[in-house]
């Protein structure tokens, strides 16, 4: 069988380029004629047995793939979050899915273990992140790993992995974990996973979870016989991206003994903007630090950026050492296997590497605030309606709902870079009009 890559892939490159550089003309999500199960009547009961012609494969990716894409880089997609991506990120995930080492150890691939310990010590100081989640600093005990994203195979990696730490010095208790309610569902699931009571707090009138709540909520649990191990503060919550305060909540974890895991998943990537830093006030009392730069930082999926002040805790929760594992520099070098759940691992620092010497730092943020231009331009023209469903029927835009205290609302988000000013202007126009004639609509039914 000949392995050798031919012609194809250029055809493959050049394909993929006409999508994202057209992408703007496709509808953004299916049509009414893709419903579950259809691509069963689109493809053979069972496998070929010989060989396909590739031109035959390829023509498929119109026929069978795309009808059912909904087009995540579109400048019309403004649902869920940013999940973009850039050339220099295609480039390393190609780069590394032909070395496709799996680097678990540091004998595995040295490159791996080293580039990725580098590039998360960069990315913090872009961040402005304490210096105790360095790898390379002097008086630091903590570092960086790349881990899948929490919405991936495996859900709420990163933290189980803080509950998990938790669990394993105090196996003899009946732990409880807190966070606010509009936490991602990933914390909840990381308390299934971890078997781990999930407390959800109200927030203030700002959607920000504050100290004295969170003390109430410590005491509260003492007396019903549960020990608070962890609580998840989160810097850019899913539903109206608000920021928990931390300057409140973490003096209070410090006093009372509670691991503070910090979840920035979106909104961490604004952190690469001095300005922007204001909410990591009080990230000196963190034990843990999370992101996706493959939310908003142009690093595509997956990539899950995620520090801790300690990594000796997450070495003695997740180390195994069996006699094939182990190599002539296992006490000195770094294993990476020793801080996750799972033990293979992707070469996943190449693309973020990539990204941030294609693009710079100054670029990055220039792109940050890009957005948020954009995000207070539909802040200042949006209202609450009820039309979500015929906006999405439309295919014109994305859009999804979330529920603040009781009331539903719809969220934009601005998820591409490719959105410009006058793609916000025609997505309002759609809504306008569209709410315009719903109301009509209901007017004439009375």
């Amino acid at each position: 069988m000949d392995l050798a890559p031919k012609w194809e892939g250029k055809e493959m490159v050049d394909y993929i380029t006409r999508y994202l550089t057209t992408i703007r003309e496709r509808k953004v999500t299916p049509g009414p004629e893709v419903k579950p199960g259809y691509m069963r009547e689109l493809l053979p009961d069972s496998a070929p047995t010989d060989p396909e012609d590739w031109d035959c494969i390829f023509r498929d990716i119109e026929k069978v793939i795309m009808p059912g894409v909904v087009h995540w880089q579109s400048p019309y997609m403004h649902a869920y979050y940013p999940a973009l991506t850039s050339w220099p990120s295609m480039l390393g995930d190609m780069l590394a899915d032909a070395i496709n080492n799996i680097g678990f150890t540091w004998a595995s691939s040295p490159a791996c273990t080293e580039l990725e310990m580098n590039v998360m010590d960069w990315l913090c100081k872009a961040l402005g992140l304490p210096t105790f989640f360095l790898h390379h600093h002097p008086d630091s005990t903590g570092g960086g790993i790349l881990q899948i994203v929490c919405l991936s195979v495996r859900p709420s990696v990163c933290p189980s992995i803080c509950l998990s730490v938790c669990l394993s010095v105090c196996l003899s208790i009946s732990p409880s974990a807190l966070c606010l309610y509009q936490a991602h569902s990933s914390v909840e699931k990381a308390g299934l996973i971890s078997l781990v009571k999930i407390r959800f707090l109200p927030p203030d009138d700002h959607f920000s979870l504050r100290g004295d709540t969170l003390k109430e909520a410590i005491q509260e649990d003492r007396r019903r016989g549960l020990v608070p191990v962890m609580l998840c503060a989160t810097l850019g919550t899913t539903g109206v991206c608000a920021f928990d305060n931390l300057s409140e909540l973490g003096p209070v974890c410090a006093e009372e003994g509670l691991w503070l895991h910090v979840d920035a998943a979106y909104a961490g990537s604004a952190f690469l903007c001095p300005e922007l830093r204001g909410p990591l006030g009080g990230i000196e009392y963190a034990d843990s630090f999370a992101f996706n730069p493959s939310k908003w930082m142009m690093v595509h999926f997956d990539c899950t950026a995620f520090w801790v002040k300690d990594k000796y805790k997450l070495q003695q929760t997740f180390s195994v050492d069996p006699v094939y594992l182990r190599h002539e520099n296992s006490d000195q070098a770094t294993d990476f296997m020793h801080w996750q759940i799972p033990l293979s691992r992707r070469f996943r620092s190449l693309k973020l590497w990539f990204v941030m010497r294609s693009f710079g730092l100054k670029n990055l943020q220039g792109h940050i605030r890009h957005v948020c231009v954009y995000v207070c331009m539909y802040v200042c023209l949006s209202v609450c309606l009820s039309l979500l469903r015929r906006l999405t029927r439309s295919g014109t835009m994305y859009l999804v709902p979330a529920d603040i205290d009781r009331k539903r609302i719809i969220r934009f988000t601005v998820t591409s870079q490719l959105t410009t000013s006058e793609d916000i202007i025609r997505d309002w126009n759609i809504i306008r009009k569209m709410a315009t004639d719903l109301l009509a609509h209901r007017s004439n039914m009375f």
